[in-house]
């Protein structure tokens, strides 16, 4: 599920923005809104797409975006301004895309099927782990879950398995923006690389079986159906 951040400081805005995405997308984001850069710093998650006003009060857009790029390099960031002079600042942060106020649907629509456009190339991008063997560089696609066992975190890969030294909740949190979901406080599992589901057991492409908690089998369900719908729209337009 898609994690977007809107922030500005005029609530008439943050509204009326909210409400377009949420319209568009459906169920398929989790949308978090904040009146100021303060706020989105300090709540920060590792969000798919930011909506950043730039001329706030307090930290402006630019900083704030600053802040957002020592944590996340990926996250795409919409800045929503009055003005068309703040590009040269913007060059620093990798503004991902611009929309001018008042905001409009059309424009906020462009920017979502760009950013979505975006973020499904990357995901055959190449990602680096700390091992225990030392750093490894992987093709998320060649990824088919992690697994939390005997106090240590396992990556099992094509053609190989790694031990990460990062916590199993990290790794979750950190893989969500790449199609993997926690069905199990013990498992992050690739979307990609799932075969089916059969009651509470998640059929991995390697023949992997893994178990799916009840806890979070409706959510879990979700996730795929969305992440399989997505696919089978983008293999349409393809």
């Amino acid at each position: 599920m898609l994690k977007i951040a809107i922030c500005d400081d005029e609530i008439n805005i943050l509204n009326k923005t909210k409400a377009i995405v949420e319209d568009y997308l459906q169920s398929k984001a989790q949308i978090h809104t904040y009146l100021s850069g303060e706020e989105l710093i300090k709540d920060y998650i590792n969000f798919d797409i930011v909506f950043l006003d730039i001329d706030m009060k307090g930290i402006n857009g630019i900083e704030t975006a600053k802040r957002i790029r020592e944590k996340d390099k990926l996250v795409k960031i919409i800045y929503v301004t009055n003005y068309t002079d703040y590009t040269s600042s913007a060059f620093s942060v990798h503004a991902f895309g611009y929309i001018v106020k008042p905001v409009c649907e059309k424009d906020i629509h462009h920017q979502l099927d760009e950013a979505l456009s975006y973020m499904n190339e990357e995901i055959s991008e190449i990602l680096e782990f700390n091992t225990t063997e030392g750093i490894v560089r992987i093709d998320i696609k060649d990824i088919y879950y992690f697994e939390y066992k005997l106090r240590k975190v396992i990556m099992k890969a094509k053609d190989y398995s790694y031990i990460i030294k990062e916590k199993i909740s990290d790794i979750g949190s950190k893989m969500e923006k790449y199609g993997f979901v926690m069905p199990h406080k013990s498992f992050s599992i690739n979307l990609y690389n799932v075969k089916s589901v059969k009651g509470y057991d998640i059929h991995m492409m390697d023949g992997s079986i893994i178990p799916l908690s009840q806890k979070k089998s409706t959510q879990f369900r979700q996730s795929l159906n969305i992440y399989l719908s997505n696919k089978i729209e983008r293999n349409r337009r393809g």
